[in-house]
């Protein structure tokens, strides 16, 4: 009987999983929580979500939404069970944290294909016909030093910080208003909680003298662009966060009749929507500045934090220089990564490797030939961009359109033309499905 070995339960770790019991193999997924906990894990379930619960834009005219719109043609779990534990967030797909985590854990547990073993690895597998190590970008000391000695480089690291959550009780509504940017999604999808010039200008100036908690046990302190402190973003000139998280675009303050100067969004965090995620407001900050300085905000004078922002290791490996295309290695092929360790960046990039990954390493155990999605495919371009070797200087990637090749026609409309893409793609991976 052909056998399989899983490293870690996160979204690339299930979707590898699914995909191989899907092509009849067994699995044995590995999941160290609750032996051991990353720094930033609290629960014993898999696809616990350790920053944002939005998985981004749902029209497959934006990058996230194509790339869910392809996972989903795939087979996607990850995709299945956010849909059926969203919350309301205009047109992105948020979802309440621990519903989202208790559906995921107990599809793959009522697999009977997949065996989760609750178990700290520390050395890599043997006696498998492949091994996926998809141990997440929070892989632990031990196992790191495995990988190291396997792939023989460095790893490249950065960190990654998650925005504080509040009670909805606690925030001050009189000075909050409802709305979804530009009228997108439903009204009450996002609350906004707008400044004035003089208010925005104060609260700039206690965010940037704020103290920064100390970052411990880790050589390399660089910041990944993509989940940048707020703290680090405003110092880089004092409008910077008001042309990104506190942008006043599309928004209308009822009370004034006018846009705000600055706005700052609130996301619901559960489907009761008792909790609230603090948009774009990832922070390293000391938790009492956190406290001292968010509440300069108006709306949230009085807020009560049920989360204080963290920040935590990630840590992804040199993959254009390691990997192939079907994420094996180079040097290894029966040994495959996952996740955002290759590179990827995002929960749902991590998920869409973790498919290909499954699939991959069920059709090499198969002996069938691997499916490799051409680039006009979001998760196609993904691909090819972490296993191209002409990569340099590599740094973790999301969706975007960026990566696709340009259509035959120049389209000027940036609407039409992201359409025009995503419509070549799913009809593309529509004719690939089929033989997969």
């Amino acid at each position: 009987m052909s056998k399989a070995a899983v490293i870690g339960g996160g979204f690339a770790g299930v979707e590898c999983a699914s995909q191989l019991a899907k092509r009849g193999i067994e699995v044995d997924l590995f999941e160290m929580k609750p032996v051991r906990f990353s720094p930033a894990h609290k629960t014993d379930k898999l696809c616990e979500l350790v920053c944002s619960n939005s998985f981004k834009a749902m029209r497959t005219e934006s990058a996230s939404g194509l790339l869910k719109a392809e996972m989903k043609m795939l087979g996607s779990v990850c995709v299945e069970c956010a849909e059926k534990s969203a919350v309301p967030a205009g047109g992105a797909l948020a979802v309440d944290r621990d519903i989202f985590a208790s559906i995921v854990t107990k599809t793959i547990e009522e697999n009977e294909k997949i065996n989760v073993i609750r178990k700290e690895i520390t050395e890599i597998p043997t006696g498998y016909d492949a091994v996926i190590i998809a141990a997440g970008p929070l892989v632990s000391d031990a196992l790191a030093e495995k990988i190291k000695e396997l792939t023989g480089s460095s790893f490249l690291s950065f960190f990654d910080a998650a925005a504080p959550v509040v009670e909805a009780d606690s925030i001050d509504m009189d000075s909050a208003f409802c709305q979804s940017r530009y009228d997108r999604g439903g009204e009450d999808d996002y609350i906004n909680c707008p400044m004035n010039k003089e208010e925005y200008e104060a609260f700039y100036e206690a965010l940037v003298g704020a103290e920064i908690a100390e970052l411990h046990g880790f050589d390399k302190k660089q910041v990944y662009e993509g989940c940048m402190p707020v703290e680090i973003m405003a110092k880089r000139g004092a409008d910077t966060i008001r042309f990104g998280p506190l942008k006043p675009v599309g928004l209308r303050d009822p009370k004034t009749g006018h846009r705000p100067w600055a706005v700052l969004q609130l996301r619901k965090e559960n489907k009761e929507g008792t909790m609230y995620n603090l948009v774009g407001f990832q922070t390293n900050l000391k938790f009492p500045e956190q406290k001292r300085v968010f509440s300069m905000i108006p709306a949230l004078h009085d807020a009560e934090f049920v989360r204080y922002g963290v920040m935590h290791r990630n840590t992804f490996i040199d993959s254009p220089r390691l990997l192939n295309a079907d994420f094996s290695m180079k040097e290894h092929p029966e040994i495959f990564f996952a996740g955002q360790i290759t590179g990827v960046e995002g929960y749902m990039e991590s998920a869409a490797a973790g498919i290909m990954a499954g699939i991959n390493a069920a059709k090499r155990i198969l002996g069938e030939e691997p499916v490799i999605l051409p680039p006009e495919n979001m998760i196609g371009a993904l691909t090819r961009y972490i296993s191209d070797e002409f990569v340099q200087n590599f740094q973790p990637m999301g969706a975007s359109f960026g990566l696709l090749p340009a259509l035959p026609e120049k389209i000027r409309d940036k609407k039409e033309r992201y359409g025009k893409l995503a419509e070549r793609s799913l009809s593309s991976l529509a004719e690939t499905v089929k033989t997969i």
